[in-house]
């Protein structure tokens, strides 16, 4: 019998589907592929990389729930777009899995409007990244693959 893969799964929030066209100002010119390549090319070798978006919350609350009870899954980053704001039941759902979630944002929240500066998710995180744009995601995961079993 083999063993899985260690992976980490990126799961990106609402209109996060529009990177590179949104708001390239505060958002940047990547795209979410680019996104996602550049946090492939950086993962560390045996670990693989799964990455999903969607601008549903219910179907984020199931990835981190598929995810959060696989132990293959070594962490997920978790970049909620608005949910981060108000989501109490993603932050319900961090809070029931065994798997860490670190918290990325492109952009600097704390720089931005009054509610950016709120995240209902943080409390049950491992920890929060912003402000790096898509370095944020490459230092998730380098944290996420350098912590010890």
């Amino acid at each position: 019998m083999s063993t899985p893969t260690p992976f980490i799964l990126v799961i990106n929030g609402p209109n996060l589907n529009l990177l590179g066209r949104r708001r390239p100002e505060i958002y940047g010119s990547e795209t979410l592929d680019d996104i996602n390549r550049r946090i492939a090319e950086a993962m560390p070798e045996g670990y693989a990389l799964e990455a999903r978006q969607s601008n549903s919350e219910g179907d984020i609350i199931d990835a981190i729930h598929e995810a959060g009870f696989d132990s293959a899954c070594k962490g997920i980053i978790l970049n909620a777009g608005a949910y981060t704001h108000y989501s109490y039941a993603i932050a319900d759902a961090i809070e029931a899995v065994e798997t860490p979630v670190i918290e990325v944002h492109l952009s600097n929240v704390d720089a931005r409007e009054d509610f950016r500066r709120t995240s209902v998710i943080a409390p049950v995180c491992r920890g929060s990244i912003s402000g790096f744009g898509s370095m944020s995601y490459i230092l998730a995961a380098k944290a996420l693959t350098d912590e010890k079993d």
